[in-house]
């Protein structure tokens, strides 16, 4: 059974790209570019989250949903990975608790490598 990974990103362009990459590597990509998706993790279960930090027009931000995820005894060792621009990912991802943390624009090699490492 292939991986499920959860995509929240408010870039509908990223979004593709990743389904697309995910898909041709065996993984089944679960896409959403709201917040709201996060609310949904038991019933979508996810084997990993990755998380743009900024989701426009969305009142919980990418590290907010990752310390939600964390805080929770059910999936509280369940991989979260933060994908973003910031300048300051590396302190965003420790604070929130993220296992890992990829700056915008990312490599796609890069970025499965950093994947499979969680999920193998």
């Amino acid at each position: 059974m292939a991986k499920r990974i959860l995509l929240i990103d408010d870039d509908e362009d990223i979004l593709e790209i990743l389904n697309v990459v995910f898909q041709e590597n065996g993984y089944e990509a679960v896409l959403s570019n709201t917040s709201e998706a996060a609310e949904h993790i038991r019933i979508i279960q996810p084997d990993m989250v990755l998380l743009d930090v900024r989701i426009v027009g969305y009142a919980k931000s990418g590290p907010e949903i990752c310390k939600e995820i964390k805080s929770k005894l059910e999936t509280r060792q369940l991989p979260v990975m933060l994908v973003s621009g910031e300048t300051d990912l590396a302190v965003l991802a420790k604070e929130c608790g993220a296992n890992s943390f990829i700056a915008k624009p990312f490599d796609i090699f890069d970025l499965l490598s950093h994947v499979k490492e969680y999920l193998s």
